[in-house]
């Protein structure tokens, strides 16, 4: 089941009432709206003044709920997380402390292969040389030794926004955009592993004792392209500016079409996917991940 992604940006109070998500408005206190739980997939606090009570907290984190909170800058800061959100959490946590550098390697493979070949599929898409990026994706090594990913990364933004571009977190711009794409796509890629039982904390490639869900920063990257996409055309557009319109259209990420080799998903679903086939690598049940296509 798809899930709704609920974004709040003005002043207000959130409650518990019934199993529901209750909206009071400050300035209409006689004026209430209700959202069933199951239904939701993420929420996202943006506003300062918003007010939350810890029952609805609870019972969204409960319910595998992704609830987001935002800095002054309405930028994701921080996510709530379930401590103890899967019946099996115990044996996946030690299937994931105890899994062994050759898979860990292979893994890492996987999913750059997957990421460079979504990027090379992006942008044949957009009309540009995608093929640069083929001898890249055709020649990753086990555990990516020789960084085909950020070799290929230079070409692809070069490629899709003019050489003179260059992925920088702190500026404005494109830059921005893609920041908080990526900000929605890592909190749904955290939600994803939670709920199939995984810890985002242990990574199979990132790593910094800083970081929280580097497993999450992992398994994002064969769906950064997908984001991507959504940035490229938003700037054909000639919107460059992080406001509430290209913040709307960025959350439309998660419903974006996904292909596998026998299914297509909205992205939400593909993530459950990809996690789970994750779990059963884990497990010894098999060796490849379920990494989705753009097309």
């Amino acid at each position: 089941m798809l899930k709704r992604t609920l974004v709040f940006t003005n002043p207000l109070q959130l409650s518990l009432k019934n199993s529901q998500l209750l909206i009071s408005f400050k300035e209409l206190p006689t004026e209430t709206r209700t959202v069933p739980i199951e239904d939701i997939g993420m929420v996202i606090i943006e506003n300062q003044m918003i007010s939350v009570t810890i029952p609805l907290l609870n019972e969204l984190v409960d319910a595998g709920v992704a609830v987001v909170l935002c800095d002054r800058k309405g930028m994701p800061h921080a996510m709530l997380q379930n401590m103890d959100g899967h019946n099996l959490q115990g044996e996946f946590l030690r299937n994931q402390v105890e899994v062994g550098e050759v898979l860990r390697k292979q893994l890492w493979k996987q999913i750059v292969e997957a990421k460079i070949k979504n990027q090379s599929a992006l942008l044949e898409k957009i009309h540009k040389k995608g093929d640069l990026l083929k001898p890249h994706y055709m020649n990753v090594k086990s555990g990516d030794s020789d960084n085909r990913e950020g070799i290929a990364a230079r070409s692809y933004w070069g490629a899709m926004f003019g050489d003179d571009f260059a992925r920088d977190r702190e500026q404005p711009g494109i830059n921005a955009l893609l920041n908080y794409g990526y900000t929605i796509l890592r909190a749904a890629t955290a939600r994803a592993l939670i709920s199939a039982g995984l810890t985002p904390s242990l990574g199979i490639f990132h790593h910094n004792r800083s970081n929280a869900f580097p497993l999450a920063d992992d398994l994002m990257e064969p769906y950064r392209p997908f984001v991507d996409e959504i940035v490229y055309h938003l700037c054909e557009e000639g919107k460059f500016e992080l406001n509430k319109d290209t913040k709307g259209e960025l959350l439309g990420i998660l419903s974006c079409d996904t292909y596998f080799p026998k299914v297509t998903r909205p992205l939400q679903i593909g993530l459950s996917i990809t996690m789970a086939s994750l779990a059963k690598c884990y497990a010894g049940e098999q060796k490849t991940l379920s990494l989705p296509m753009l097309k």
